[in-house]
C-alpha cells in the first residue's frame, strides 16, 4: 500500500472526505469535509472515529438521521482505509481503521523527516518579532513569554519548511540613552575605555535617572547628548555602541541558558530604523494619511474610536519634531515587507499592545505596505502571575529577574531528581533513575538544567497563550500530570526499552490489535496534523496537549502490552516499532517547543 507524500496521513481527514462525497451523492447537496464532523469514537465499542453528519443533515433533507446514515454508508467506499462502517444509535456512523492501513501509515510517517507534518505546505518567508529586551537593563519575567512563545513558533515554522527571519526588536534608542551616555561621560569614560558589565550599567542607569530628576543642568546636558547621538557625534556613538555590545553579551548568555535560538545577528533594534523614519513619514504624508493635531502629525486609521466616540490618533511625529514608538513600528512593517520580503509577519507581543498594533497594521495597509499577499498577525499572550494571582514579583516587590528565576528552576529540578532517586526502594528502579544505579544524591548539572528549564518553558506553553497563568515550581516540576517532566520521563522510559532491546527495531509492520497499542498507534498518526494546526493557529499549547496524550497513551501501552517479554517475535518487533516511534515523536515534539528530551532521567 502506498501514499502520495504530498498529502497528510490523517485518517480523520481521509474519512471525512469520503463521507462527504457519499453524503453529497445521497442528498444532492454540496458539502465540505468540515461538515463531516469526525471525532474520536468509543474504543470500547470498537470505533476509532465517528461521524454525526446524518444528524445535522436529517432535517435539511427531510429524512430520519438513522435512515440517512444507512444510505450514506451504502455509498461509502472506505476500502483500504477502514473496515465496513457501522450505523449506531440515532444515526452515528462508526469507523474502525484497517489494521494494514494503520501499519502502512505509521511506516510512511516514520520514514518522513517531518513525521507527516507540513505535507502540502507551501513554504513562506515568515518574519517573527519576539523577545525585545532593553539595552542596559536586565531581562525579567516579563520577557519570558514573548521569548519562549516566539522561539517555539520559529522552530515549528522552520520544521515545516518556512524561511523564518527572527527579529529581536531591542529597545536601543531614545532619550534614556542621553542620560546613560552623559552619566558615563561624567564618570570619566572616554572612547576606548570599558563601560563595565551589565550589572554596572543597570546601576549606572538608576544613578542617571536620579541625577536627571534632581539636577536640571544635567537634564539639559542629557537632552543635548540625545541630539548629539542622533547627529552621529563620534564620542556619543562610541559610548552607545559599548552599551549595546555589553547588553548583547548578556542577552546571549540568557538565551543560551534558556535554550532559545536567538543571537546578535537576530537583533533588529529601534536604532536600525532611525534613518528610515523621515521617509516613512513622507510616504504617509504623500498618501494623504496624516493630519496635524495639536501640533503633532497623526494618522487616524478607520475603525478606531475612544469611549467618547472620537477618532483615535496614532502619533507619527511629535509636536517637537521627534518620533515615537508608532513611527518606528511603521518603519519596521515597511522594512519587513519591502526589504525582508515577508509573506507572513508575526508579532509575539503582550495582549495589552493589541490596539496599538492593530492601528499600526491598519495604517500600513492604508499606505499600501501590507497587501493581500502579506499576512500580519498579533500573537498575543497574557501575564505570568504569582500563586497569589498577582503579577510575579520578589518578596521585596521587585520584578523577578529572568536569570534568577531560571537558576532557581535548575536548583529545584536537581533537588527533585535527587530526592526521588534516593527514595526509591532498595534494589529497585525509580522512574527518575532510568538505568542509573545509586547516585548518592548527586545529579549532574546538564540533566537538572534540561529538566528545570524544560519545566519553565512547558508551563508557559501548555496553556492557551492569551490567558494569564500561575507560576508554581511545585506544579511545573511534578512527575504526574501535564508537565514537561512527565513527558521527559515518558521519552526516557521508551529510550530505556530500546536500549535494553539492544538495537533499533527492524522495519517490520506495526500490528495494532490490543486496545492500548491501537490507541497509541492512532495517536502517533496525529503528530503531523497537530503540528500543521499549530502552524495555522499559532497556538503551541495544541502541541503540548498532543504530546501529553502521547505520553499517557504510551504509559497504558507499557503497562498492558508486554514489549521485550512478548513470546511472539512479530508482536515484539511491532511493539518495539511503536516504542521507537513514540520516543521519536516525543523527542521531536519537545524539540519544537525548545525542550530537550534526555535519554535517561
Amino acid at each position: 500500500m502506498s501514499f502520495a507524500p504530498s498529502r497528510p496521513l490523517d485518517p480523520a481527514r481521509e474519512l471525512a472526505a469520503r463521507v462527504v462525497d457519499a453524503a453529497s451523492i445521497v442528498t444532492g447537496l454540496t458539502l465540505t469535509p468540515d461538515e463531516a464532523l469526525l471525532r474520536p469514537g468509543n474504543a470500547r465499542h470498537g470505533a476509532d472515529f465517528q461521524a454525526n453528519l446524518a444528524m445535522s443533515l436529517g432535517k435539511r433533507v427531510g429524512r430520519a438521521p438513522r435512515d440517512l446514515a444507512a444510505a450514506i454508508v451504502e455509498q461509502l467506499d472506505v476500502a483500504g482505509v477502514a473496515e465496513t462502517p457501522q450505523v449506531a444509535g440515532p444515526g452515528f456512523i462508526n469507523f474502525r481503521l484497517d489494521e494494514a492501513w494503520i501499519g502502512a501509515a505509521l511506516r510512511e510517517t516514520a520514514d518522513d523527516p517531518r513525521l507527516g507534518a507540513g505535507a502540502g505546505h507551501e513554504p513562506q518567508r515568515v518574519v517573527i518579532d519576539y523577545s525585545a529586551p532593553n539595552i542596559a537593563k536586565e531581562m525579567h519575567v516579563g520577557h519570558l513569554r514573548s521569548t519562549v512563545i516566539g522561539d517555539a513558533l520559529a522552530r515549528v515554522l522552520r520544521f515545516v519548511g518556512d524561511d523564518v527571519v527572527a527579529q529581536n526588536h531591542v529597545g536601543d534608542w531614545g532619550t534614556q540613552f542621553g542620560m546613560l551616555i552623559e552619566e558615563l561621560h561624567e564618570a570619566g569614560w572616554s572612547a576606548g575605555s570599558d563601560a563595565g558589565s551589565l550589572a554596572d550599567l543597570v546601576a549606572l542607569y538608576r544613578q542617571a535617572q536620579a541625577h536627571f530628576a534632581r539636577d536640571p543642568a544635567f537634564a539639559d546636558r542629557a537632552r543635548l547628548r540625545v541630539v548629539a547621538l542622533q547627529a552621529g557625534d563620534p564620542e556619543s556613538v562610541a559610548a552607545w555602541r559599548q552599551l549595546v555590545a555589553e547588553s548583547q553579551r548578556y542577552f546571549e548568555g540568557v538565551y543560551e541558558l534558556l535554550g532559545v535560538a536567538l543571537s546578535a545577528n537576530d537583533m533588529a533594534g529601534e536604532s536600525m530604523y532611525n534613518d528610515l523614519l523621515p521617509e516613512t513619514v513622507s510616504e504617509l504624508e504623500a498618501a494623504g494619511l496624516l493630519e496635524l493635531d495639536g501640533g503633532a502629525l497623526c494618522a487616524f486609521p478607520d475603525g478606531f474610536q475612544n469611549r467618547e466616540g472620537e477618532r483615535m490618533a496614532l502619533i507619527v511625529r511629535k509636536s517637537d519634531g521627534g518620533y515615537g514608538y508608532a513611527t518606528t513600528d511603521l518603519a519596521a512593517v515597511r522594512h519587513r515587507v519591502r526589504t525582508l520580503a515577508a509573506e507572513r509577519i508575526l508579532y509575539v507581543v503582550g495582549a495589552p499592545q493589541s490596539q496599538h498594533l492593530q492601528m499600526v497594521f491598519a495604517t500600513a495597509r492604508a499606505a499600501g505596505w501590507i497587501g493581500d499577499d502579506v499576512a500580519v498577525e498579533h500573537v498575543a499572550f497574557g501575564s505570568v502571575l504569582g500563586e497569589d494571582g498577582k503579577p510575579l514579583r520578589t518578596r521585596e516587590g521587585e520584578t523577578v529577574k529572568l536569570v534568577a528565576l531560571l537558576d532557581e528552576a535548575i536548583t529545584r529540578a536537581a533537588d527533585v531528581i535527587a530526592e526521588r532517586v534516593d527514595t526509591r526502594s532498595p534494589g529497585g528502579s525509580h522512574p527518575l533513575a532510568g538505568d542509573r544505579q545509586g547516585t548518592g544524591g548527586a545529579v549532574d548539572e546538564p540533566l537538572a538544567r534540561q529538566v528545570g528549564i524544560g519545566a519553565v518553558k512547558y508551563a508557559d506553553l501548555s496553556g492557551d497563550r492569551v490567558s494569564d497563568y500561575l507560576f508554581s515550581f511545585d506544579r511545573m516540576l511534578a512527575l504526574e500530570g501535564n508537565t514537561s517532566v512527565y513527558l521527559q520521563y515518558a521519552h526516557a522510559r521508551a529510550a530505556r526499552v530500546l536500549r535494553l532491546a539492544g538495537a533499533e527495531p527492524p522495519p517490520s509492520p506495526v500490528r495494532a490489535r490490543e486496545p492500548p497499542e491501537r490507541a497509541l498507534a492512532l495517536a502517533l498518526l496525529q503528530f503531523g496534523p497537530t503540528v500543521d494546526h499549530v502552524v495555522s493557529s499559532l497556538q503551541p499549547h495544541r502541541l503540548c496537549t498532543y504530546l501529553y496524550d502521547i505520553a499517557s497513551s504510551f504509559s497504558l501501552f507499557y503497562e498492558h502490552c508486554p514489549i521485550l517479554k512478548s513470546e511472539d517475535p512479530a508482536v515484539r518487533d511491532s511493539r518495539l516499532r511503536l516504542t521507537w516511534q513514540t520516543a521519536e515523536v516525543l523527542r521531536r515534539g519537545l524539540g519544537l517547543l525548545g525542550i530537550e528530551a534526555p535519554a535517561q532521567l
